[in-house]
């Protein structure tokens, strides 16, 4: 047997503005719809909270409605199928396959917000897919794909992902090096410099360079096809970093971890997220070469970390 809230309803005929507003808000909320009038959602919806709030606005309007439970017993299916989303998947997918042709000849910022769009678009219809399935993990996968060729698009001379396991590295053996990584660094090469800085090597300096023959004799390499720490498997360098030198036990360490993979290479939205790429952005306009660019993500980063660090002692 499965339950579900119900909200039954009948609109004034004159109130347009009415009528919409209600039909948005029924949207949002997943409801699907058993009969004409008669909107419903999993007993246990997140929406299921503003069936009651939308039952009181519709009666101040002078129409009816009327919040009620009902049980439907063997008829699993046939519950499923109001809420059926592959349509909707659907039509999403449609979109990504629209923009990932036309990502080329966007320009970076317009593609980039292109693709955020359709991300919030999925995680919005997997919200109020209460019976997710294949057409979910078809669309996300397509997701998925869209910012990988946004990065193959836009981010020219990013590493590709190292087929080896990880091990744990001595860390005696990285003291007082010289590190390099590809010039023109951003997110992941800067975090992951901020975390050799603060917790790896203290005595750290770094080399930019524009291509791995470049990279100073003894300098310890990351980020860059061939360096001994880069991305891999689904791990960023800075995850990488963070395993190899047994610091993953650090919640703050984690939470950020969390939040350089979103911004480097996609995945599941993190809060954080957009906050700390506006910074870095900003000192991005503001630095006039790497190392200033550095030495402003060093306190970016220094932040976020005492905000994680202080959040996970509460």
């Amino acid at each position: 047997m499965t339950t579900l809230a119900a909200l039954v309803l009948s609109l004034p005929t004159h109130n347009s503005t009415m009528r919409m507003r209600v039909w948005r808000a029924l949207k949002e909320t997943g409801c699907g719809v058993l009969r004409d009038g008669v909107y419903v959602l999993p007993e246990n919806a997140p929406g299921g909270a503003a069936l009651p709030r939308i039952e009181s606005e519709i009666r101040a309007a002078g129409g009816f409605a009327m919040t009620v439970g009902l049980d439907m017993k063997g008829n699993g299916q046939a519950v499923r199928q109001l809420f059926d989303r592959s349509a909707e998947y659907g039509d999403l997918m449609e979109r990504v396959r629209v923009t990932a042709k036309a990502l080329p000849r966007l320009g970076h910022r317009k593609a980039l917000t292109a693709v955020e769009r359709l991300e919030r678009s999925f995680t919005a219809l997997a919200a109020i897919d209460f019976y997710p399935g294949q057409a979910k993990r078809q669309a996300g996968a397509a997701v998925l794909g869209l910012r990988k060729s946004l990065r193959e698009a836009y981010s020219r001379g990013e590493p590709r992902a190292a087929r080896r396991h990880l091990r744990l590295a001595d860390k005696r053996r990285y003291r007082n090096r010289i590190w390099a990584t590809r010039k023109h660094p951003w997110v992941d090469r800067l975090a992951s410099a901020w975390l050799i800085k603060r917790f790896i090597d203290p005595k750290a300096r770094f080399a930019w360079i524009s291509v791995p023959r470049e990279r100073p004799r003894k300098a310890v390499g990351f980020d860059f096809d061939g360096a001994e720490f880069t991305h891999i498997g689904n791990r960023v360098t800075f995850e990488v970093l963070l395993a190899s030198f047994d610091l993953e036990h650090d919640p703050a360490l984690a939470a950020l971890a969390s939040v350089v993979h979103n911004l480097d290479v996609g995945g599941v939205p993190v809060a954080e997220a957009k906050g700390v790429e506006m910074l870095l952005r900003g000192a991005k306009e503001k630095a006039r070469s790497d190392d200033a660019l550095l030495a402003e993500a060093m306190r970016v980063f220094d932040l976020v970390y005492s905000a994680g660090a202080t959040a996970s002692r509460s």
